[in-house]
């Protein structure tokens, strides 16, 4: 009750005390929509915000209650114009400031009796509760249900590669707590394995929603692991962008490998000199049987001056082919060992 008192209840909604109750609600459905607690959950002044605007349309669109408040601002006002006429008068004579304090008395009493009867206003609407504020409360969560459909659609439409799951759970038809589940804690459950890029909760069909993650891994995680309540299980499919086993595999071997990318790193160096003395000691043992065949045949057909000169030459040509195709050979095998890593 205090806390209306304090509220300037036309001035929360932006509206006139002249104003009809239409023109309240307008107001009230314009504010409420951008500062409605769904679309700024992590904004506690627009959840207070909500709060005046609720309380403010509950008092102003209930008749009594309503004519309660404006007495209370009325008094309020005279109060403003005694003190004004107490200050512009304070030489005046004795008498007349008695007077005055004795007029000031009864109104006292008369404010008292305003604030009284917006007090019992106020009890009576905590007590029987607001039709009207709760009517304005479910057509407002409708309309940011739609809003937030038509954002997922049009995201959906643009990129069709973000994964995105289909969340059931138990809950009956005529549950209004929806099987302990609701737009918040489902999405403290899921951003747990990483950003949430869209939730909706189907308003029509109890345990059901459809939650959209910013990456595969962030999702396949959620699968993996994600039961919600012990007690009411949730149960999690593919309906888009699952990946496939290669990528599941890959996925997995990168977050591997992470970790030993520094190690990986400093040994790459050590790697390609242990294989480079590996070839160079596999092609002077190639050399090694080259000289004996060459011996061998010479001893059997000794070579004039032109054949020796030929045999160099071919020498030569095949020992920059087994150079070159052992350098192809080293490259192709590092590109396939980073590729790998």
């Amino acid at each position: 009750m205090a806390d209306v008192l304090k509220l300037d209840l036309y001035g929360v909604l932006g509206v006139s005390p002249e104003s009809t109750q239409k023109e309240i609600l307008k107001s009230y459905r314009k504010k409420a929509l951008k500062c409605h607690p769904d679309k700024n959950p992590d904004n506690p002044q627009a959840a207070e915000l909500f709060h005046q605007l609720s309380k403010a349309l509950e008092v102003l669109t209930d008749a009594a209650a309503r004519a309660a408040y404006d007495n209370t601002l009325k008094a309020k006002k005279a109060a403003e114009e005694r003190n004004k006429l107490l200050d512009s008068k304070r030489k005046k004579f004795k008498e007349d400031l008695e007077a005055r304090e004795s007029a000031a008395g009864l109104q006292k009493a008369a404010d008292a009796t305003a604030a009284r009867n917006l007090q019992a206003e106020i009890e009576r609407l905590r007590k029987e509760g607001s039709r009207l504020l709760e009517d304005e409360q479910v057509r407002l969560r409708e309309e940011i249900h739609k809003q937030d459909k038509e954002q997922y659609k049009e995201e959906n439409s643009e990129d069709t590669t973000l994964p995105k799951l289909k969340v059931k759970w138990k809950s009956k038809k005529n549950d209004d707590g929806n099987g302990g589940y609701s737009y918040d804690n489902l999405y403290n459950i899921f951003k747990k394995h990483g950003e949430v890029t869209c939730l909706l909760v189907s308003n029509k069909k109890k345990g059901s929603a459809i939650v959209e993650f910013k990456s595969a891994h962030s999702a396949l995680l959620a699968v993996q692991n994600e039961v919600g309540n012990p007690t009411n299980p949730l149960t999690l499919t593919w309906l888009s962008g699952q990946p496939t086993e290669m990528e599941h595999s890959s996925e997995q071997d990168h977050f591997a490998s992470a970790s030993n990318s520094q190690s990986t790193g400093d040994d790459f160096e050590s790697q390609v000199l242990l294989k480079m003395k590996h070839m160079q000691g596999r092609k002077r043992e190639e050399q090694s049987a080259q000289k004996e065949d060459s011996k061998s045949y010479n001893l059997q057909n000794p070579p004039t001056k032109e054949r020796d000169f030929e045999s160099v030459v071919l020498m030569r040509m095949r020992q920059a082919e087994e150079r070159k195709r052992i350098i192809e050979q080293m490259q192709k095998e590092d590109l396939e060992e980073v590729d790998s890593t």
